[in-house]
């Protein structure tokens, strides 16, 4: 589990997180939703460390992640960040291989080169092993980072909106392959995401930041009601149920 306990950032005069506290459930994949400006991101990045937090604390499964060490840290927690591209040139292999940097220390053994094998195997993309990414699709070069990051074999793995710049097909194939890393691989998966009707349809858990702040978490039946979405959101929606899920257009 991870348990943010009022956690806060502030750049200048401006709060962009203030107060948090929350339970992250392990297992399953929870959606971060939310309006622009509503520290989504901000959070996740002081989860993963990757931001300093101004006060409160992140413990993920005992372990707070102000005090521990890098090298552990990185054997249980990852992070796909929005700013995913690299100057260097390099292929989908040598992308992948940089997940075992927290056990290979740059020097992969041939068990570090069969957990990139199967991460690149278990993303479909053993025909682009040799590609370099600057030659791949949008959708291509996003599952090589994601491949990357399920190469780091941890309990939790954190992406920040992963669907961005990614057209319908890809963004599905996306969420789908996340919530299949979730159940059969029992990795603990939680996405910074826009749309709400992936949230919807592909989350176990879906937790609603608003001005810093949590809002709301719960099911996506809990959270996706119609008068809830309006609040959040300050726009008219309706919900409607289809195939056992619910779907939200607006008006």
């Amino acid at each position: 589990m991870i348990e943010v306990s009022g956690v806060s950032k502030s750049y200048g005069k401006t709060l962009v997180v203030d107060g948090v506290t929350l339970a992250l459930p392990k297992g399953g994949l929870t959606s971060i939703i939310g309006p622009n400006g509503a520290g989504k991101s901000t959070l996740m990045s002081m989860i993963a460390r990757l931001l300093p937090m101004d006060a409160g604390t992140v413990i993920v499964d005992g372990l707070d992640v102000t005090k521990v060490s890098g090298d552990v840290l990185a054997k249980r927690l990852s992070i796909l960040r929005q700013d995913n591209h690299l100057t260097a040139r390099l292929t989908v292999t040598d992308l992948v291989t940089f997940g075992r940097y927290p056990y290979s220390k740059g020097r992969p053994t041939l068990q570090d080169r069969e957990h990139v094998e199967r991460a690149i195997d278990y993303l479909g993309l053993g025909d682009f092993r040799h590609r370099f990414l600057d030659e791949l699709s949008g959708g291509q070069r996003q599952r090589a980072f994601v491949a990357m990051v399920l190469c780091q074999d941890t309990d939790y793995m954190l992406f920040d909106e992963p669907l961005n710049n990614l057209d319908i097909s890809h963004s599905v194939a996306m969420m789908k392959l996340m919530r299949k890393s979730a159940r059969e691989l029992g990795k603990t998966v939680v996405v910074v995401l826009h749309d709400i009707n992936f949230a919807s349809c592909y989350s176990d858990h879906i937790v609603v930041m608003r001005d810093g702040r949590l809002f709301l978490q719960g099911s996506p039946t809990d959270i996706v009601r119609q008068e809830v979405l309006s609040e959040i959101y300050a726009t008219e929606f309706r919900v409607h149920e289809l195939d056992g899920n619910r779907i939200a257009t607006f008006y």
